[in-house]
């Protein structure tokens, strides 16, 4: 006795008939093929139909991206560490410049002395008629000297007439002229100089005061 063939119902009938049209009902066939695995997208979709928006985006984070927080994480930290580098190069490049700005701080100090020595021979020249080309010749020099000194930063504070600032002179003395305003500088006694926006020496003045 020969066996049924279980696939027979969808066997093409055996004729060389070409006008012949066939039509077999191959729905049972779907029973017979592979299930069909499905991708994440596919998978996410029907894991979603009850989920809220927030449950949702941890799911697809999960199924599809797994790792982003991961490297979103890491990027952040590599901009930080980049931040953090650039942060510290401005920082060496400004002390740089400092050291740079006042390397000649000690040098120009020790030439203050040298100052002084030219404005008392000034100071005590003036007036005498027979000592005129020798002022002439001493301002001269001053004036020189001070201006290669004004090109590495020096500058003179202390004068006649200026508001008195605790922070850039040193009160030797009152006075008491109605002329001046009230806590203005009437004599210096000894100029100041600061290098750049550095104090080097306060100037030694007398400070008017009218109360």
């Amino acid at each position: 006795m020969s066996k049924k063939n279980p696939y027979s119902q969808y066997s093409k009938p055996a004729t060389n008939d070409p006008n012949l049209i066939v039509n077999d009902d191959l729905s049972g066939l779907s029973n017979l093929m592979p299930d069909h695995e499905q991708t994440p997208e596919e998978v996410l979709l029907e894991d979603s139909k009850a989920l809220t928006d927030d449950e949702l985006a941890i799911l697809a984070r999960e199924r599809i991206c797994a790792s982003c927080n991961v490297n979103k994480e890491a990027e952040e930290a590599q901009l930080r560490a980049l931040a953090d580098l650039d942060n510290a190069r401005k920082r060496l490049n400004k002390e740089k410049e400092e050291v740079l700005r006042f390397a000649s701080e000690g040098v120009i100090g020790d030439l203050l002395p040298t100052l002084d020595t030219l404005d008392l021979a000034i100071e005590h020249a003036k007036g005498q008629e027979e000592c005129k080309n020798f002022v002439v010749g001493v301002e001269m020099t001053r004036k020189m000297f001070l201006e290669v000194l004004q090109k590495r930063g020096l500058q003179e504070i202390g004068t006649f007439g200026e508001p008195f600032d605790p922070k850039i002179h040193e009160a030797v003395g009152l006075d008491q002229l109605p002329d001046l305003p009230d806590n203005a500088v009437v004599k210096v006694y000894g100029k100041g100089y600061m290098l750049h926006d550095r104090l080097l020496r306060a100037a030694k003045v007398v400070v008017n005061k009218l109360s």
